[in-house]
């Protein structure tokens, strides 16, 4: 299984623009194929396709009570969740390590993390607006690029100072712990203003259509191509993303490049727009 941690990294050009650089950092995990519990929506009418599921309640019955029978679901229902979640985001070690249970608890027991993780069930208790807006974009995303599969979603407790986006195998993680809005006082002692900003509710879904159609659609030797080249392509995923969404989530100057390209060539379809290599 492919894993892809995705960084936000905010360098300032001039006093009023910023651009945001995403580098991926893909590193090859080997792992049983995992099998996804995804909602169906052939139909319409029917359930949702898609939900987050939330592993992030189990983290916290285990991480702030030691509730064993959270940690036994976590194991068996999240196998590979809980495997991520250990060695490719915290870094504790390996799964199978005899002594990692108590490792992944006693790493909680700061009292700072223990705050971050309360504060996250507590703003994320109900999700529902991000559900019914996830369901959305992927009801359009579907429709413009019918080959590529659903995801698994899934929200979890992560460090709060690393990663918000985990790209796996056709699933997403999103780390609730790195959307708690760009006040939160935490976030203060280790981020520029410019970068909390991006660190909102309003973000989650963004970040994570972003980073997935990232790993979806690479740009081919994306480490050997011109900034100007890397910018454009992920200006273009995120004008996608807008589109998905229903608002501009995304504003830089490359996006709306990318949107006055698209309504003077209204023929282009979004899946040309990507195979696009020239500059617009």
């Amino acid at each position: 299984m492919v894993f892809i941690k995705f960084y936000l990294i905010l360098q300032s050009k001039t006093n009023t623009m910023r651009k945001a650089y995403y580098f991926l950092l893909v590193s090859l995990l080997s792992c049983v194929a995992c099998q996804l519990n995804l909602k169906s929506n052939e139909e319409e009418g029917q359930a949702p396709m898609i939900e987050i599921e939330r592993y992030d309640r189990l983290e916290y019955r285990y991480l702030t009570t030691g509730d064993f029978s959270a940690l036994q679901e976590m194991n068996t229902e999240y196998a590979i969740e809980t495997r991520t979640l250990i060695e490719d985001v915290l870094k504790l070690g390996t799964a199978t390590d005899s002594e990692i249970n108590t490792k992944l608890l006693k790493f909680y027991q700061d009292t700072t993390l223990q705050m971050l993780i309360a504060d996250a069930e507590t703003q994320y208790a109900d999700m529902e607006d991000l559900n019914k807006e996830l369901n959305t974009a992927f009801t359009k995303l579907k429709k413009w690029f019918p080959d590529m599969k659903i995801p698994q979603v899934y929200s979890q407790l992560a460090d709060g100072i690393d990663e918000s986006i985990v790209i796996g195998n056709q699933s997403i993680a999103i780390s609730l712990d790195k959307y708690l809005g760009e006040d939160y006082p935490l976030y203060q002692k280790h981020y520029p203003e410019s970068q909390r900003r991006l660190m909102t509710r309003e973000m989650v879904l963004p970040d994570a259509l972003c980073f997935y159609l990232i790993s979806v659609f690479p740009l081919k030797q994306f480490e050997s191509r011109p900034q100007e080249e890397r910018d454009l392509h992920i200006a273009k995923i995120q004008w996608i993303v807008n589109q998905s969404l229903e608002r501009n989530a995304f504003d830089s100057e490359g996006v709306k490049k990318v949107g006055k390209y698209m309504k003077n060539h209204p023929k282009t379809t979004y899946e040309e727009l990507l195979k696009t290599q020239t500059s617009l």
